[in-house]
């Protein structure tokens, strides 16, 4: 499969502005299971990170729908501010596709609701996959920003759309927008012209008059409000500027690439595999194997493929720890994608000669994964354990449809494989 004529990969050399900046700057990172904020130190050659602050990112589920815990999130990310102290300016991101919702006052109409609720499950869009995919370059997910608003109740009240990143933004400054690496999930932004398709926002009625201002990465989204910056002790002139402010996007623009052919993995909760290119690949071979086109900075495009991350890894530990401790996690306790990896690759990676070739029937009773004080999981302790096991005797796939919302997630494993029929891990 190859680009069609003009497109390609760009030349990353001297990209995204990096020369000559300087300053002390705060990235708030929200993830779907922790949220941090980092103060970042950039000097003419030097580039320093140091995590200031790290809080649980734990959904609700209410009433039977699964909702994002936004203001626990939001109260995070002012306690990270306040805790980094003066920064010349302020970055967030988040994950993709979710929003909340504003009345004509400004106030939020309930919390976003979770990507992964059912809701989703039977909305079908009025346009072909085919036409969606032409037109946008995003590929099908049943939680796509398009599919939830087909299902949204509470739209016809509302008078303001905002992803999370910039609900968060506006809470911080007043202002509202739609930065665009984002925008580009919902799968209603034009891939070619990168603005909102008339067309298909049109034909969800009054979705046509939600949908703010696109704003580019790079953008000043505004100063704090006056009385956020009193509240966290920050100068109200400190601003926020719009980054990449889909994750991924900001990941990808960090790749010390120093060619054009680069790939990346960008691992999460969700693993993004992909390139980056200077135009949208919009294509037959790619829609069949469902490949998308997400804008990134500066003008290029991810081309990617959206895979299962550390999803079931997480959701296990939530469950285990949820038998042993708390039911409330403490802030800054949440395992990062950053402890997964650095524990991977501590950990022995070399099977035990002796391993059993397991059954159907699961752990004996009492198992329990690696515990360390508190409760908590002992995650390198978890990973030498799995490392001894015989590798690829139980193989799962990450994508069937028991393992997308949360819960007892080695419970459902388990039911997985004597389904199948493979030994139980």
């Amino acid at each position: 499969m190859q680009p069609a004529p003009g497109t390609g990969q760009p030349t990353r050399s001297g990209q995204h502005g990096r020369a000559g900046r300087t300053g002390r700057y705060a990235a708030v990172d929200l993830g779907a299971s922790s949220g941090r904020v980092v103060v970042a130190e950039i000097g003419p050659d030097t580039l320093e990170l140091r995590e200031v602050h790290r809080f649980a990112n734990v959904p609700v589920r209410a009433g039977g729908t699964l909702y994002w815990d936004i203001l626990r999130i939001y109260r995070g990310v002012l306690d990270g501010l306040r805790a980094a102290g003066h920064v010349d300016g302020i970055g967030i991101d988040s994950w993709a596709v979710d929003y909340g919702l504003l009345d004509d006052s400004g106030a939020l109409l309930g919390n976003p609701v979770h990507y992964r609720d059912a809701r989703t499950e039977k909305a079908a869009s009025q346009v072909p996959f085919e036409e969606l995919y032409a037109r946008t370059g995003i590929a099908r997910q049943p939680f796509n920003t398009i599919h939830q608003l087909a299902v949204e109740p509470r739209l016809s009240s509302a008078s303001t759309l905002l992803l999370i990143p910039d609900l968060i933004a506006y809470w911080l400054t007043g202002q509202v927008g739609a930065e665009l690496t984002n925008a580009s999930t919902t799968q209603l932004l034009d891939a070619r012209t990168r603005r909102w398709d008339t067309a298909l926002v049109g034909g969800l009625g009054p979705a046509a008059r939600v949908l703010p201002p696109i704003r580019r990465p790079g953008e000043v989204i505004g100063p704090l409000a006056p009385e956020v910056a009193a509240e966290i002790g920050l100068s109200p002139d400190t601003r926020v500027i719009a980054v990449g402010s889909h994750d991924t996007a900001s990941a990808v623009a960090a790749v010390p690439a120093r060619s054009e052919r680069f790939a990346y993995i960008s691992c999460g909760t969700w693993s993004l595999v992909g390139v980056e290119l200077d135009q949208p690949m919009i294509s037959e071979e790619g829609r069949r194997a469902n490949f998308t086109n997400e804008a990134g900075i500066d003008g290029t495009v991810r081309y990617l493929r959206n895979v299962t991350g550390l999803w079931l890894l997480q959701e296990c530990i939530r469950t285990w720890e949820s038998e042993t401790a708390p039911a409330e996690i403490p802030p800054g306790t949440e395992p990062s994608t950053g402890s997964f990896t650095r524990a991977s690759t501590e950990s022995s990676t070399e099977p035990s000669t002796g391993a059993s070739a397991g059954s159907l029937e699961g752990p004996p009773a009492g198992a329990s994964p690696a515990e360390a004080p508190g409760g908590r999981v002992d995650l390198e302790g978890l990973l030498r354990q799995a490392a001894r096991e015989e590798p690829f005797r139980s193989v799962v796939d990450a994508d069937d449809p028991i393992f997308r919302t949360p819960g007892d997630m080695p419970g459902r494993i388990a039911d997985f494989c004597r389904r199948t029929r493979v030994p139980c891990p």
